[in-house]
This record gives C-alpha cells, structure tokens and sequence, in this order.
C-alpha cells in the first residue's frame, strides 16, 4: 500500500535520476572499454580513428598484434584458467566440509572459529600475500637447511599462488553454502535412516542435490574471484604470470587497445557464464 501512495513529481523525478545515475556508473567504464577495443588507432582511448578487428585479429608479425595472435597473454589466460579451477576445487571441497562442521557438529570454540575464518576477508590482498610469501618462505628455507628438502610448491609460483587465493576464497565458499545447509530440513534425512538408508545413500540422493545449487554458486563464484584476482596474486607469482598480473605489465609498458580487447573478451564470457547459470536456474523444477 506504501508503494502505491501518490508521491510529488520532485521524488519520482530524482528517483529516476538517480537509477540512470547509478547505473551510469556502473556501465559506462564497461562501454567505454568495449567500444574502443575496435579503435584504429594505437591506444586505447579516445579520439576515435575508425573501425578495426586489428586488436582482435592482427597477425603476430605486425605491430598491431591482435589478442588470439598473441601468445603471451593467450598464455597468461590459460594459466589463470588453470589457477582458477584449482582454486575452485579446493574451496568447493573444503568449504563443504566446513560448512557440515559448523552446523552439524558442536565442540568448544566453534564460534571463535567461526569469527577467526573470516579473517582473510577483512585483511587486504598485498598483506595476505605478503604474509603467505614470508610463512611459506620460512618453512622452505628451515626445511632445505635442516633436512636437504628443497619445497618448490613454496617457492613464488603458481602452487603458492593457487593456496594463497584459496586461503581466503574457501571463506566465502563456506559462507554460501552454509547459508543453503542452515535451512535444511534434517527430517529429510531421518525419513530415509528409517527407511533403511546408509549415510552414504543418504548424503548422495537427499542432502547433497539440496545443496547442489549453492555448490554451483559457490563454484561461480570462487572461480570468477580467483581469476580477476590481482593483489595477493602479485605477491606470491613466480614466472608464470596470470592474466591480471600480465596486463599490469602491460599497462606500465604502455597500454594499446589489445587490452580492451582482453577485457570485452572477459565481459562476454562472464556474461555467458551468468546467462548459463540464471537459464540453468529456471528451468530446474520447483520441489514440493
């Protein structure tokens, strides 16, 4: 009924300044980058000179090397492809386990543990990474120096890199899919024990499909949040770089357009992505 009280022109007038503002905000940049991503010209901003899918598809002997002709940063996009579905096994696996410890288990300190794994959360990216280089650092050195063990997966590279985004992004998988488990209904499950059922059997037909959606969101999530990763990623890279870190060396070279076109790449998929997971959304059929 509030909403459909009459209310003065001035605050539906600002009202809609201010959605087209906001989202003004929002998009813009995005289309900013987009659309001189098929800028003629050698940078990637304005004026503009023309249309061109050099940036795209400029051959690697050229001066205008386009994005698919490019090795390196195809490369960089590989390797942060990999990072990322690592990163996301990892905090889907734990963040379950997690998650079934906080609401299905009681010990002493499960509320300080709680709180205590929300840590990484709050701590920006360069201290964290910082942090794990100089933990991981000291353990490789007193290993090497009273055993002989030389522990590369310590050394700045790609497995430090994978455990130092996991080490805060399994935070927000356990957060997503505790949130899904908080509201089962464990009768559910006691139902099927009385039927018979093995806690294995249980786990794999009840309990795990109704938590099927939140280890799908969970998996969104972890991925998109490992691959845009750059601060901690910065902190623990060896000489593989991802692709965030590669555009940061880049930039500081001197940005060309192939850049925009990286990031217009990046837009798609991850719009595909979304489309695919709110398509994927609908069609599942609502349980009784």
């Amino acid at each position: 009924m509030i909403a459909s009280l009459p209310r003065p022109l001035w605050l539906r007038a600002s009202t809609i300044v201010y959605g087209l503002l906001f989202f003004a905000f929002l998009f813009l940049p995005l289309l900013v980058v987009a659309v001189f991503a098929f800028n003629d010209a050698p940078y990637p901003a304005p004026p503009w000179r023309g249309f061109t899918l050099d940036w795209f598809l400029g051959g690697s002997d050229t001066a205008r090397r386009g994005l698919f002709a490019d090795s390196a940063l195809l490369g960089s996009l590989w390797t942060s492809v990999v990072v990322a579905c690592w990163v996301t096994v990892l905090s889907v696996l734990v963040g379950t386990v997690n998650a079934f410890l906080i609401e299905r288990t009681q010990f002493r300190g499960k509320q300080a543990l709680s709180l205590l794994m929300l840590a990484p959360l709050v701590i920006p990216g360069v201290i964290l990474g910082i942090s794990i280089l100089a933990f991981a650092s000291r353990i490789a050195n007193l290993a090497d120096d009273l055993w002989g063990l030389e522990l590369e997966f310590l050394r700045p590279g790609l497995p430090l890199v994978v455990l130092g985004q996991f080490s805060y992004i399994v935070s927000i998988a356990t957060l997503t899919i505790t949130a899904r488990l908080k509201r089962f209904d464990l009768t559910l499950e006691d139902a099927a024990y009385n039927l018979g059922a093995s806690r294995a059997a249980v786990f794999a037909t009840i309990t795990l499909p109704y938590l099927q959606p939140a280890l799908i969101g969970a998996a969104a999530i972890s991925f998109l949040m490992s691959f845009e990763n750059f601060n901690t990623t910065l902190m623990l890279v060896g000489s593989d770089a991802p692709l965030t870190v590669m555009m940061y060396g880049r930039m500081r070279e001197g940005a060309t357009p192939v850049l925009n076109a990286v990031s217009l790449f990046l837009m798609v998929a991850s719009a595909l992505l979304a489309l695919t997971l709110l398509s994927r959304d609908n069609k599942t059929p609502a349980k009784p």
